[in-house]
């Protein structure tokens, strides 16, 4: 199964620098951070990718939200036709597919805010990565001063690994107060008769709501 895109960030960004650092001296290389760095950027790549696809999605669903209302309205006003006209039997359609469309409204309504939702996590994601490869790149160059410094002599890698070290528990702790909303709720699946029972009591509600909004309009018209 891919790795969730999350769980990516929070990998990247809970990678202990130092332990990086470390590898590079063993190795005697700076191709590890380098790598890594290039994995922050792909990270960051996919989430803009998936930033710009909630988007559209919250877009077009607020386009679709326009035209539901608009929907709405106007079966109102020809349900009212119908009612002044005498034919309930008409009345009483427009009515019922009033009440459809307006479900499908709260469905685009819960779109929205869950497709906005998903993009301020990915802001605070992108925000996070961004931080950290700055983090990386402030790293890689320390490195090459202190290799540079040992170099020629002199104690200057041990003052580069400090301000390494406090670099990075300022990045841990940003990331920890960004990732902090990025969890998921799971659901639990009802059995056949619930979904049944539900399904039913979903056709009696609708049908009270029809009959009461057709009851309304031949008040209003009776007044």
């Amino acid at each position: 199964m891919a790795e969730s895109i999350f769980l990516r960030v929070r990998r990247i960004c809970s990678a202990r620098i130092e332990d990086t650092v470390d590898r590079m001296e063993t190795e005697g290389g700076d191709a590890v951070m380098r790598e890594a760095i290039r994995e922050v950027d792909r990270a960051i790549d996919e989430i803009r990718s998936q930033q710009s696809a909630a988007m559209a999605r919250r877009l077009q669903a607020a386009k679709q939200q326009a035209m539901v209302e608009k929907k709405i309205a106007e079966l109102g006003s020809k349900a009212q036709f119908a009612v002044d006209s005498g034919r309930d039997d008409l009345a009483e359609a427009a009515l019922s597919r009033q009440v459809d469309f307006e479900a499908e409204l709260e469905k685009l309504v819960k779109t929205q805010g869950s497709t906005a939702e998903e993009e301020a996590k990915l802001e605070d994601s992108l925000a996070s990565l961004r931080s950290r490869k700055v983090q990386m790149e402030d790293a890689l160059r320390a490195f090459g001063e202190a290799q540079a410094e040992a170099a020629m002599g002199g104690d200057k890698g041990f003052h580069v690994q400090q301000k390494i070290e406090r670099q990075v528990e300022q990045a841990e702790a940003a990331f920890d107060r960004a990732m902090g909303g990025a969890g998921g709720v799971g659901f639990t699946r009802a059995d056949a008769d619930t979904i049944n029972k539900v399904s039913e009591l979903d056709q009696l509600h609708k049908g009270s709501s029809v009959k009461e909004r057709l009851a309304a309009l031949k008040a209003n018209k009776a007044a």
